[in-house]
């Protein structure tokens, strides 16, 4: 089974949030930077169902893992 491909956008809609261009830098700007020390599934703005999904995604190295990782690294620069 191939895994599935997904962008940014599509992870701000899976997490319940706006996800056109100018919402997701919004997000980004307002959230950066995340410090070092604390995972990004751990960040104090995720509801506790957003929390969870971002935490199974990348434990289990699922499908959404490679734009989670991504969303990391945009909130850590």
């Amino acid at each position: 089974m191939e895994n599935q491909i997904h962008r940014l956008c599509d992870l701000f809609r899976q997490l319940g949030l706006p996800d056109d261009p100018a919402s997701v830098e919004r997000f980004l700007a307002a959230h950066r930077p995340l410090p070092n020390d604390i995972p990004l599934a751990e960040a104090p703005w995720w509801s506790p169902s957003q929390a969870r999904f971002l935490k199974e995604e990348l434990c289990k190295d699922g499908d959404w893992a490679e734009v989670v990782d991504l969303l990391g690294s945009l909130l850590s620069s």
